[in-house]
């Protein structure tokens, strides 16, 4: 697909998204702060075997984490620096110090003034997304989201958006728009213990695909799949947990390329404090 058939894709959807929000929905609360929160926490991630490209497999690090919302905003990101111990035994050792993860929404919802909930669509959104590494790797993307009502799990935020390349290790992408991302995040607790403590299953699944614009490379994949699976104890000052995490050619290099192991299941472990 060409850059500028894209570009006209992303523009239309936005359009034509925000056009039926004004002209549908039932007038809602003025006090557009009313659902206002916010969280801040910090993160000792484990990595075990996971499946990063160029063998970055095993890792003590940082993740700052936080997410909130402020009226028409809502926020998710995280900031993670690696081999905080500084120990030769990290494979991150010598190479990435950080990855940044920023993920901006915008309520229709609340633009509009109006409830646009549809069955068990509860709110719309403009949504985007930005990946960027220490080294040569910088995303964008930009779309369409919503909260959906889903039984068995609650409120599964999902997200449509197109991808812009700005860095991508000299890539024959960079400075191109190549591709679509699907992402979905849950956060279910299903165990509550008689002091408030609680456990959940959380996770998330990105699923980003049509990257065709460098499809004859051989060690590029035109899909990819990460797939988190989290369970996870709650206190209102703690947290500890585990998490599997399902690979398909990571970050849309293929498996075995020059990028190494990019498929398979790597682990997670995780203290946190919340503040």
């Amino acid at each position: 697909m060409n850059t500028q058939l894209l570009r006209s894709l992303v523009f239309g959807i936005l359009v034509s998204l925000g056009s039926v929000c004004l002209a549908a929905g039932e007038e809602v609360s003025e006090d557009i702060h009313k659902n206002d929160f916010k969280w801040f926490q910090f993160n000792i991630m484990r990595s075990i075997d996971n499946k990063i490209p160029f063998g970055n497999q095993q890792d003590t690090y940082l993740e700052m984490e936080f997410g909130g919302r402020s009226g028409i905003f809502q926020l998710y990101g995280y900031f993670d620096v690696f081999d905080i111990f500084d120990s030769k035994d990290s494979d991150r050792h010598g190479g990435d110090n950080f990855f940044v993860k920023l993920a901006p929404r915008a309520s229709l919802n609340v633009m509009t003034g109006k409830d646009l909930s549809v069955g068990p669509v509860k709110e719309w959104y403009i949504s985007s997304l930005f990946n960027i590494g220490d080294k040569d790797l910088f995303e964008q993307y930009i779309g369409v989201g919503s909260d959906i009502e889903v039984p068995g799990l609650g409120v599964v935020g999902a997200n449509l958006m197109a991808r812009y390349v700005r860095e991508n290790y000299g890539a024959a992408n960079v400075r191109k728009w190549d591709g679509y991302i699907l992402s979905t995040n849950w956060f279910k607790p299903f165990y509550h213990f008689a002091n408030s403590s609680f456990i959940t299953y959380q996770g998330y699944l990105d699923y980003k695909f049509r990257a065709t614009a460098i499809s004859d490379d051989n060690d590029r994949a035109e899909t990819s799949l990460e797939w988190f699976n989290g369970f996870y104890w709650h206190s209102s000052r703690y947290a500890v947990g585990y998490g599997a995490k399902l690979y398909k050619d990571m970050a849309l290099l293929k498996d075995g390329g020059f990028a190494g192991q990019t498929s398979g299941i790597g682990h997670y472990l995780s203290i946190t404090y919340k503040f």
